[in-house]
């Protein structure tokens, strides 16, 4: 019995290693969100922080309420491709080992 608990142990510190790493990968990858047909473009990184933003010089000319509104559903854009990137390498790190229905990794 308790060769098995070694081994859950075990699997635990490969998990929280691998963990550790793709939370390392993931805060260094860019993200680009876009709305308007690419009119409003954000940059954030995987840590959720917004690099840049490039409104298209049209859109300055425009009603300021569209421009605003394309700004945040590219940001919304951004964080929903953050977060799908984030569960895709999880999914990764977890197969094989049984993970409570609802429990969230440290990110």
């Amino acid at each position: 019995m308790s060769n098995s608990i070694g081994d859950i142990m075990q699997q635990a510190q490969k998990m929280q290693d691998s963990v550790k790493k793709i939370q390392e990968e993931i805060e260094s990858i860019e993200i680009i969100g876009e709305s308007g047909a690419g009119l409003v473009r954000i940059i954030m990184t995987g840590k959720r922080e917004v690099r840049k933003v490039t409104i298209d010089k049209s859109l300055v000319e425009d009603d300021t309420d569209m421009l605003e509104d394309l700004v945040a559903s590219a940001m919304n854009d951004a964080v929903r491709k953050v977060n799908r990137l984030k569960k895709q390498k999880m999914e990764a790190v977890t197969a094989g080992i049984p993970v409570p229905p609802g429990f969230k990794m440290p990110f």
